[in-house]
């Protein structure tokens, strides 16, 4: 697949602006196992992998209790680990296979997908999942998912591991207290955001994500609201339709009305620390901070439920991204490489790194352990997808561009957005010019 012109300058600019991260890659122990365009060799299926963490610090812990699995049941292979942070994944895989580094096996998710695989850099996979122990055991429409983010061709360039969703946590007791409905609708949510602030008293209805990762919750806050259930309309996309617009404006008017001052740099892991330690009443993230809540709040203090439900009677979402493990095309021991994901993904290892996740296993055996019965958000989430009441509308993770605009390009905006600097229209306009762009050059390069 040749690469847009755009794609190429984006990805020099990297280059350019990331030879810190490639020092740190190095720094890290990385063997320098090749760049983008290398074709690598299968290897002894022994020795040494390298491993990248796509949510480094987050799932390190489980990931390093993984890897002791994989080394005692496989002793003549060693897994180094590095943990990236999923803010700063990107950014160093591209620069890697622009510049070299890349490691054997990493994470793989499929808002990244096409990006990488677009540049070349990864294995395809089907053959070795058709011959594996795997095969027939991982949920297809998780592998669905990822075969159809590689960029268009069907390939499947990483395995799954795991599928996310987004969900409302709120505070029970706190809620109990103020008299308030569960924020089952939107109705529901903006007046409990209003009624359980307090400024004085450093009491907030809301905490709202402005720093990294702030598109994705925007978008879904949109899309429940207006109720729009595709993100094309023709070959344009609807994030600037008027519904969507007046969704937007009614949620970032939110902002230090309901919400911390702080909310305007906090990315997941301090938006989530704060509501955990504070008496914020609200806070939307995903299955992924379950674990977190409980260990700060205990069971009883919390729910977390299913997005709300809009004006016409419906849920409607955007789609959570499916997380997975790839090979690297220029890894000199691909065995070993995969020998490591098949272990990942078996049914006691997959079970253990997702009830520490609090996400649906992609290992169909692991989904039908007892845990996630007991993990209500995961329950119902998973209930809330599969009863008929909830609309996916499905993001274009094929496109190559999509993680670009979808974070760097445009979280900047947000926050001028939130601070009233820019209208939200102007903001969804800019978007929406950017992505029927990369909508049109996809197309072309498709057919």
């Amino acid at each position: 697949m040749k690469i847009s012109i755009r794609r190429s300058r984006r990805a020099a600019i990297a280059v350019a602006l990331g030879s810190v991260l490639a020092l740190t890659a190095t720094a890290c122990g990385d063997d320098g196992s090749g760049s983008g365009g290398d074709k690598g060799d299968e290897g002894s299926g022994k020795g040494k992998i390298v491993f990248w963490d796509n949510n480094g610090g987050v799932r390190t812990d489980i990931w390093k209790e993984i890897i002791a699995d994989f080394q005692k049941a496989n002793p003549d292979i060693k897994v180094q680990y590095v943990g990236i942070a999923s803010t700063e994944y990107q950014s160093k895989v591209d620069t890697a296979i622009q510049g070299g580094g890349l490691p054997d096996v990493g994470g793989v998710g499929a808002a990244m997908l096409a990006g990488f695989s677009a540049q070349n850099a990864l294995e395809p996979l089907d053959s070795r999942l058709s011959k594996s122990s795997l095969n027939g055991k991982l949920n297809e429409d998780m592998v669905g998912v990822l075969k159809a983010a590689g960029g268009g061709d069907g390939t499947l360039y990483s395995i799954p591991t795991s599928a996310n969703n987004g969900v409302l946590y709120y505070r029970t007791d706190l809620f109990k207290k103020a008299g308030l409905d569960e924020p089952t609708t939107w109705d529901k949510f903006y007046e409990a955001a209003d009624k359980l602030t307090d400024a004085k008293k450093n009491e907030f209805g809301y905490t709202i994500r402005g720093g990294a990762g702030s598109i994705a919750q925007a978008l879904d806050a949109m899309y429940g609201q207006s109720g729009i259930t595709s993100f094309w309309n023709g070959d344009k996309t609807t994030v600037n339709d008027p519904k969507n617009v007046a969704g937007l404006e009614k949620y970032a008017a939110l902002y230090k009305k309901v919400t911390p001052a702080a909310d305007l740099n906090n990315d997941f892991t301090k938006m989530v620390a704060q509501w955990d330690s504070g008496t914020i009443g609200m806070l939307n993230h995903n299955l992924g901070s379950y674990q977190d809540h409980v260990k700060a709040l205990g069971v009883d203090k919390f729910r977390g439920i299913p997005q709300p439900i809009g004006a016409s009677g419906k849920r409607v979402q955007v789609s959570n991204p499916v997380d997975g493990m790839g090979v690297f095309k220029s890894s000199k021991n691909k065995d070993a490489a995969w020998k490591f994901i098949e272990f990942a993904t078996s049914a006691a290892e997959n079970s253990k790194f997702n009830k520490a996740a609090g996400q649906v296993p992609s290992n169909n055996d692991a989904a039908k352990d007892a845990w996630i019965s007991e993990a209500e958000p995961t329950k119902l989430a998973a209930a809330a997808l599969t009863d008929g009441s909830t609309t996916i509308v499905q993001l274009p993770y094929y496109l190559p561009d999509w993680n670009t605009i979808s974070k760097a390009d445009n979280e900047p905006n947000f926050q001028k957005v939130l601070l009233g600097d820019m209208s939200a229209k102007d903001f969804l306009d800019t978007m929406a010019d950017q992505l029927n762009k990369a909508q049109a050059e996809w197309k072309e390069q498709n057919g």
